[in-house]
């Protein structure tokens, strides 16, 4: 019933703007063992945003979709189900497929430069080692697209980073990660109602 609901409102938006239409994308993996790790913090993010949103997910080409309006925008939320190192097929396909700009994507990930739940929000960068984003400006051919870091620092020992992104939050990241995901619902909406810019403005180092 999801899907049929979701095509009804693929196809009242045919027609309408495409500089009105944003892809928000969580990158992280699909599957149980991954549900509450480090490097499924997009997921996280954008899973309490369609929940805030009061929305559905749907099962569709290469991800998890959903839709909603913020203030007469439309905004395609997507999960990809390629696993992480293959994000970019899934941005790739659901760009062109919705006929989304690449200055109207954010790209939501994890970032161990960062400590803890603190946000970036950038137009450009480097992949930074992470597979993901690898993959998507390879996909895209360019690293100028927007993207939102959520930090999850390094403690971890030589040869044990694999380890500690694949593992999960301690107690005290679980404590402050309600405050944390609540901010990070507020640079999404940030992001379509008053652009990058405003958003990067208002939420950077917090």
């Amino acid at each position: 019933m999801a899907g049929f609901f979701s095509k009804l409102f693929k196809a009242s938006n045919e027609r309408e703007d495409p500089m009105k239409k944003y892809l928000i994308v969580g990158l992280g993996n699909i599957g149980p063992k991954y549900h509450n790790t480090r490097h499924n913090i997009g997921f996280k993010i954008v899973d309490a945003y369609a929940e805030e949103q009061a929305v559905s997910w749907s099962t569709e080409k290469l991800g998890d979709v959903a839709y909603t309006k913020v203030r007469g925008r439309t905004v395609v939320l997507l999960k990809p189900n390629t696993y992480m190192n293959l994000s970019g097929k899934a941005v790739k396909y659901w760009m062109q497929k919705e006929k989304i700009s690449i200055e109207n994507i954010l790209i939501i990930t994890d970032d161990l430069n960062l400590d803890f739940g603190t946000i970036r929000v950038k137009t450009k960068g480097s992949d930074g080692g992470h597979n993901g984003l690898k993959d998507i400006q390879n996909q895209l051919m360019t690293s100028s697209y927007p993207r939102f870091r959520f930090g999850i620092g390094d403690r971890f020992s030589k040869g044990k980073q694999i380890d500690y992104v694949l593992g999960e939050w301690d107690k005290n990241e679980d404590l402050d990660m309600p405050e944390r995901i609540d901010i990070s619902c507020k640079v999404i909406e940030s992001f379509i109602a008053s652009g990058v810019s405003n958003t990067m403005n208002a939420y950077n180092g917090k």
